[in-house]
């Protein structure tokens, strides 16, 4: 909202005041003015929560006070709109605040070094490895893009300018604690920043597709999603150092996630086990439209995580359950699941799925949840509801069916993915809610 707000003012000439709820307003008083624009927009904000709400909750929302100023909710817009500017609010051109670091830091100890990296959020709060000139000279060997070219220029929390070069990208690998054959898969990981953010709890989980996943010993066989490998630790590890330093992301400033998600603190890195695929089913990657030779990086983003709790049994086929526990994952209209290809044998060989777009139709035509349940969750609500409002199909007619009717809520089979990885010790797997991303090479980036 700040950003549409501010280029409605400054791009059209249309004077804007925005609306937002309480929780969120400080980023666009605070971070989004210091950081970003250096335009102070006079904002308005209604109570939280606001969705799912009766229309006349709402209403009382309107006819209550604003949260930034304590007048009348009206009265505070118009004011907004009619009241002479401030000197303070004359002011143009880049806020002081937003001046770049200097590129190095003056020389001191271990510690303090440390210390100031943590003081000011350039860490995920673990010791790093201390970027020396010399380290970060050694990492850009592991590519043939020069250090100053630009990676992205709006890389910033919620799509702010912020742009980086190969450098710093560098810099985040040394300090993970990367090889500098890990740096190709971090640059591209880094060219998918803005990463997703929410003041729910979602989560973000990094797919590695095509022989780099071989040349680099990353792990997707036993443990494959365990803390048991050096290069799944780092690059899981890289996403949260340049979410912090280059993304700018700092709770209560530029984020507001109420219990924020564990899951973050390796981003479920991940390789497909493609060499144990069963006959039939193909890569991820290759789905998604590149070539086998090709090695693809794809950031998959969403908010629940589930465990089929232990391994399948014969008297219930695996889709079965897959297609129960699918029953709560009513927000995104996504669903990835991620199992041992002992599973992926047993849906082949044993239930007849020949592909995984087999299976992601079955289940598509198979899953369903109750209505009320569906339209209880906020994010379904605040997203896929005015949707309905507008018209548009399934969710107009899921709005008007009664709350215990059963609704098909994965309606588009080709949002339902299946990855395969794991050592084929226990026939278990996964299933999230994560929306996958077009995937990006990483062959670009050697």
């Amino acid at each position: 909202m700040s950003r549409f707000s501010q280029a409605l003012e400054t791009q059209y000439g249309i004077p804007v005041v925005p609306l937002s709820n309480e929780n969120v307003v400080s980023y666009g008083i605070g971070a989004h003015f210091k950081y970003s624009s250096g335009m102070p927009l006079r904002w308005v904000a209604a109570p939280y929560p606001f969705t799912g709400l009766s229309p006349e909750r709402l209403k009382s929302w309107y006819d209550g006070v604003d949260r930034v100023s304590g007048k009348p909710m009206m009265a505070a817009i118009q004011d907004a709109f009619t009241r002479p500017l401030t000197d303070e609010e004359r002011k143009a051109g880049v806020p002081p605040e937003s001046a770049d670091e200097p590129r190095l830091l003056p020389p001191d100890t271990e510690d303090n070094l440390q210390r100031l990296f943590k003081d000011r959020d350039w860490t995920d709060y673990n010791p790093v490895i201390l970027p020396t000139e010399e380290r970060v000279a050694a990492m850009l060997k592991g590519t043939s893009h020069k250090p100053s070219e630009l990676v992205k220029k709006e890389a910033g929390t919620f799509g702010t300018a912020r742009p980086f070069t190969v450098e710093k990208v560098a810099i985040i690998a040394v300090m993970a604690g990367a090889k500098p054959e890990y740096l190709p898969a971090i640059l591209a990981l880094s060219s998918q920043v803005p990463y997703m953010d929410s003041t729910t709890s979602n989560a973000s989980m990094i797919l590695v597709n095509g022989p780099v996943r071989k040349e680099i010993g990353m792990n997707s066989g036993i443990g494959a999603w365990g803390p048991v490998n050096e290069a799944n630790s780092v690059i899981g590890r890289s996403m949260n150092l340049i979410h912090s330093v280059i993304q700018g992301y700092k709770e209560g400033v530029t984020g507001f996630s109420s219990l924020s998600n564990p899951l973050r603190y390796n981003n479920m890195t991940l390789a497909e086990n493609e060499e144990a695929l069963p006959e039939g089913w193909q890569p991820h990657h290759v789905l998604m439209g590149w070539k086998p030779e090709d090695s693809v990086l794809t950031v998959l983003s969403g908010w629940n995580f589930l465990s089929c709790g232990g391994s399948v049994v014969e008297h219930y086929p695996p889709h079965f359950l897959m297609r129960d526990f699918m029953r709560v994952l009513a927000a995104t209209g996504a669903a990835t699941f991620v199992m041992d290809p002992s599973v992926a044998y047993q849906l082949r060989n044993t239930q007849g799925f020949k592909t995984k777009a087999e299976l992601g139709a079955w289940l598509s035509k198979n899953a369903v949840t109750a209505a009320e349940t569906y339209w209880a969750n906020s994010i379904t609500s605040g997203m896929m509801g005015p949707l309905g409002k507008q018209g548009l199909e399934p969710y107009a007619s899921w709005q008007k069916v009664s709350g215990d009717t059963l609704i098909h809520h994965y309606p588009n089979a080709q949002n339902i993915r299946s990855v395969v990885a794991g050592g084929q010790t226990a026939s278990v797997w996964f299933v999230t809610d994560f929306m996958a991303g077009r995937g990006v090479s990483i062959d670009a980036w050697r």
